[in-house]
């Protein structure tokens, strides 16, 4: 039994969220598979609310990968389109919530519109200090680390030091996650926070995405914190 020194002492600072399954949970309705990512946007806005509630410092979230282009053109489209109108609708209910809202990820590749809507998100909730929502839109951990390496050799680093990779990873004030979870029974992290997961919990659900709730991350939470966190050690 964990006890609350213990709790104490390892509390939970950043949760991150492989979202997975959301196009199975509509096939499994007969429903087109945008449909599943509409639902998974409502499940990420319960989810955000769970972690205010909560007081939690960081959540992240794994929106849209670097192999997530190779997906059939329509629905990266309709992905984009969602994008459009999820971050143009729900940024005055961040504010009300006190939501920080960051983004990580090969950002400027994006379409420019988004590029834009994304900005001016961040720009619009850099103030706030609850939860800070950290969306990875086109992100791909290898490419994080390709990308901190060549930026560190752009700046003529010597002798480079983990110290000296972090510092160029694309948000190097943000902890590492404490716990990654990933919904639909998927037993891997598909390229995601390959660097700072180094020694991130693993926490594993045959829940589909859409189906997470509060009860759910709260659960999750419970596991790490019957977990014995040895960074190696003995």
């Amino acid at each position: 039994m964990t006890s609350n020194s213990d709790k104490s002492e390892k509390r939970i600072s950043h949760v991150g969220i492989v979202m997975d399954g959301n196009g199975r949970w509509a096939k499994s309705r007969s429903l087109p598979r945008i449909m599943g990512h509409h639902e998974g946007v409502k499940a990420v806005e319960r989810i955000v609310r769970a972690a205010n509630d909560m007081s939690l410092p960081y959540l992240s979230i794994y929106a849209f990968s670097t192999e997530n282009w190779k997906r059939p053109k329509g629905e990266v489209l309709g992905l984009m389109g969602l994008f459009r109108y999820y971050m143009k609708s729900k940024v005055d209910a961040l504010c009300k919530e006190n939501t920080r809202i960051r983004f990580a990820g090969s950002i400027e590749a994006l379409p420019k519109d988004i590029c834009e809507i994304l900005k001016d998100a961040e720009e619009k909730t850099e103030n706030n200090t609850g939860t800070q929502l950290i969306v990875c839109m086109n992100y791909g951990g290898r490419q994080e680390i390709v990308d901190a390496f060549n930026k560190a050799a752009a700046a003529g680093e010597k002798n480079i030091t983990e110290d000296t990779v972090r510092k160029y990873l694309y948000l190097p004030d943000v902890p590492d996650p404490d716990l990654l979870i990933r919904t639909s029974g998927e037993l891997r992290m598909s390229n995601f926070w390959l660097w700072q997961g180094a020694y991130s919990e693993y926490y594993f659900t045959d829940k589909y995405w859409p189906e997470f709730g509060k009860n759910d991350l709260e659960e999750a939470i419970s596991d790490y914190y019957g977990r014995d966190r040895r960074y190696g050690k003995a």
